[in-house]
Order: C-alpha cells, then structure tokens, then sequence
C-alpha cells in the first residue's frame, strides 16, 4: 500500500525545473518563485470536484489534462506566461493506476507549456483536485475584465459549444446515436482534453484590451466584463463560431450551446476596431482562430441578434455552481 510521501515520490516528484525563476520547488515546506525584473505574478486557483464536475470513472489521464488546463486558460485569458503550479489532491484511495494516468496527463500538458510542478498536498478523502497555478507577465500588461472600451469590437477563439454537445450526450440528454461518431469523438475530446490559448493571450498584449476564458459560457463569461467595464455590448449571435459537430444541430440549439453551453475554455476579448488586422496576425501567429462576433457598446446590458440585425429574444443561462443543478 502506498503512503502520502510515496504516492508523491512515485507519481509526482521530478528532476528540478531548469527555470531560473522558480529558485526552490518540491521538497521543502514552501516554493520559492524568482520572476524576472519588471514582471508581474498571475495566481489562479480552480478545484474539481467529483460529481460536479467531473463524473466518477472519468478517465483518470484526460482528468489530468483537463486539471491543469482549465488553470492555463486562466493565465492565457490575463496574457500570462506559465512558471509553475501546485497540485492539492484528495483521493478516497491510493490506487495506483488511476495514480499513474492522472500524473501522465497532468505532466505531460506541464512540459508542452513549461510550467513545472513545485508542491501540493494529498490526503484521504471524496476525490477533490485543486491547482494553483503562477504566471508572469509584463508589469501592466494584463488583460484584465475592466478594461473594455465602448467601439472595441469583441472577438471569440476556436470554436464554441461541442463539449456542451459532449456533455449532452454523456447525461443522456441526446441519444448517442444522433450524433455522427466521428464529430462526437472530437466534440468529447473539446470536454475532456480542453486546449488553453496561452499563446494567443501572450500574442494579444498590447493588442487587446480586455479578455476572459469561457468557461461557464461565453454570455454569462462576457457579462462579467460588461459588469467590471461599465458597458454592454451588441453580439452577432450566428457569428459566433460552433464546433463541427454542433454546426449539425437545429438552430435553436446552435444558438443556445454557443451562447451558455460552458467547459469551452476558449478566450473571448476586446480590441479596437482598428487593430483588427493585429488580431488576426495575433491569431496567426499563437495558432488560433480568431473571430469577429459583436461591439462593445457605451449603454449597459447584453444585446443580442441574428446576421440581419434582428434582435433575438433569448435568454441565455450560464453555469453557476450554487444555481445550476
């Protein structure tokens, strides 16, 4: 049977990073973190829970990748670049393959972003993963959600609502079998291996002005920067970009999942309408899609229509950990 230190040593203890800023990393009662001159720490936290949301006998590797990813998108919707992460894990058992393919997912997103495990905790308990991941970034270069300015245009990465599709599917809300299982694989894939758009977030500082990572959906996630800005904004709903097997959907429900559909972990932003050549080369240049979806407007509240200009009388609604079932 293994311990707590064992079960650190064997699946998450690795040679030290060779990183200058992280002066100290497992094996102490602290890491110790040396940004670079003229920086600027991003701290995020997110925790999963079992049965919330991640269901019992998900596949322990995808869970890896997807524990630490929804932590990267964090730092890509603030421009950051990764440094490290702390990993608190509780487990009802030390089992030794679920262990080792949770370690294997989680590490092997660590090493293609260069963000370096530096310490944590384990204990016995309902399973729980929480993560705290460090970021760095030019002093007052974030992308921060205050930062939207009326006649910025509003842009969306990837493409929106196949995990939501995924997750309908996974719930018994939509028969498998309507599904083309080619386009359901990849919609799956979008819910449990999440990509975050850290370079897009890095190649959109100077360029942006405000950003958020769409995780609870991209209405409810752009309402917070409505909020914190003091505007409100006009959206294109059928600009919005759907993933390949939501396209194959009827249109209500198009609009619905790209709307409020969450677990997309792509990054809605705003920039000035005359740096959209910039943003596109910025989407270019990281990788990503980029696109063209809506204006920030000065008058408050959420306007949304179709192609023609039509309003739309939908009200979209995002997840919400206390309202939500």
């Amino acid at each position: 049977m293994l311990s707590e230190f064992d079960l650190i040593h064997h699946y998450f203890t690795r040679a030290p990073a060779a990183d200058d800023r992280i002066a100290l990393g497992i094996g102490d009662d602290c890491a110790l973190l040396q940004p670079k001159p003229g920086t600027r720490l991003a701290i995020s936290t997110d925790m999963l829970v079992e049965g919330r949301h991640f269901l019992a006998g998900a596949d322990a590797e995808a869970l890896g990748h997807k524990s630490l990813a929804v932590n990267l998108s964090d730092l890509a919707a603030m421009g950051a670049s990764p440094i490290g992460f702390t990993l608190a894990l509780s487990l009802p058992a030390a089992d030794p393959d679920w262990l080792a393919g949770f370690s294997k997912g989680l590490l092997a997103l660590a090493d293609l972003h260069g963000c370096s495990l530096i310490g944590g905790d384990t204990t016995r308990g309902p399973r729980n993963i929480c993560i705290t991941v460090f970021g760095e970034l030019p002093a007052g270069a974030g992308l921060r959600r205050d930062a939207a300015v009326a006649g910025d245009d509003v842009w969306v990465s990837g493409a929106l609502g196949d995990a939501r599709l995924a997750l309908a599917v996974s719930l018994g809300e939509i028969p498998a079998g309507e599904i083309d299982a080619g386009l359901l694989a990849l919609a799956t894939r979008r819910l449990d291996r999440p990509t975050p758009q850290v370079a897009l977030g890095i190649a959109l500082r100077g360029i942006a002005h405000a950003a958020i990572d769409l995780s609870d959906g991209f209405a409810g996630d752009l309402q917070h920067v409505l909020e914190r800005s003091g505007c409100g904004a006009t959206i294109d709903v059928d600009a919005l970009p759907c993933g390949p097997a939501l396209t194959a959907q009827p249109n209500a429900r198009r609009h619905a999942w790209t709307l409020a559909g969450g677990d997309d972990y792509e990054l809605c932003f705003t920039a000035p309408s005359d740096l959209r050549a910039a943003v596109i080369a910025a989407g270019l240049a990281a990788g990503a899609d980029v696109t063209r979806v809506g204006s920030i407007d000065a008058a408050s509240g959420l306007r949304l229509q179709d192609r023609d200009g039509n309003p739309l009388a939908i009200a979209p609604v995002s997840f919400d950990h206390f309202l939500s079932t």
